[in-house]
């Protein structure tokens, strides 16, 4: 059951550093800064979670490995740097808030590896070492491109004459980050099954005994995410920011639903996809 819990945990920890990441595509002087204290405050929320489930998933174990140690070191080291970042939108210290956030980008995406190599099948030295991490990595930051264009739409409720530019470069973030992230699972899927040993033999339990919940994983997910992604383009040629913004509310269900199919592939397979 903790193996079950920590695998569903982790779609909490890559919205929070995925969410990070976008925030930093939207131009800071262009935007009113409530939109950066509001979303930065969801995401440092998420991190929060991922922090206090894993910590009582180890509590409720009685043992934590170094590796564990390390992992959830970094994750507390990310989610401070996060809430200094957040805490200096209220005020005028632009340095430390330039600090704070490439702190909590760096420690994020550190949080992140750990977490991933956590799962790792097969030796050090071997490809998984890296496909594990950049298949976490590429899935945060879709989930959180999604996640800032459906925030980043509401304020445009509020900042009627703001300019539909940040919009297009958060839409542009998402799909790109998409792509590269259904590349990486077909990559990852390829390249596990060639590793000898372990890697290769989940691969074939994943293909005979859950085909089905492979395709609905790139069916239901990235790829009915990218469908919603040409109907957000068409929108914002017009532009009606409205409809982009129930468009991203839609497209976040189908990026959270492939990622939660993902970890259950995961917490089945001990496969990153």
């Amino acid at each position: 059951m903790s193996h079950f819990s920590a695998c569903f945990l982790l779609v909490f920890a890559q919205l929070a550093v995925g969410g990070f990441v976008a925030l930093a595509v939207p131009p800071f002087g262009v935007i009113e800064r409530g939109f950066f204290k509001s979303s930065a405050g969801v995401f440092v929320g998420c991190a929060v979670v991922y922090i206090a489930g894993r910590i009582a998933l180890v509590l409720r174990a009685g043992a934590v490995s170094t590796g564990g140690v390390v992992e959830i070191g970094l994750w507390i080291a990310f989610a401070l740097a996060a809430t200094i970042y957040f805490a200096t939108l209220w005020g005028d210290a632009v340095h430390a808030r330039a600090r704070a956030f490439t702190a909590s980008l760096g420690l994020g995406l550190l949080a992140l590896t750990a977490s991933a190599s956590v799962h790792r099948i097969g030796p050090l030295l071997s490809p998984a070492t890296l496909l594990y991490p950049i298949s976490f990595t590429t899935g945060a930051m879709a989930l959180g491109g999604v996640a800032a264009g459906m925030l980043l739409g509401h304020w445009y409720l509020i900042d009627l004459g703001l300019s539909i530019e940040p919009m297009r470069r958060i839409f542009r973030f998402f799909v790109t980050m998409t792509v590269a992230h259904v590349g990486i699972l077909l990559l990852t899927l390829v390249a596990m099954a060639l590793i000898p040993g372990d890697s290769t033999a989940a691969v074939s339990t994943l293909l005979n005994d859950h085909a089905t919940l492979l395709a609905a994983r790139f069916v239901l997910g990235p790829l009915a995410a990218l469908g919603l992604g040409w109907m957000i383009h068409r929108t914002l040629q017009i532009p009606q920011t409205m409809a982009a913004t129930g468009l991203f509310y839609i497209a976040i269900l189908f990026v959270m639903v492939g990622e939660i199919l993902g970890r259950l592939i995961l917490f089945r397979t001990s496969l990153p996809l």
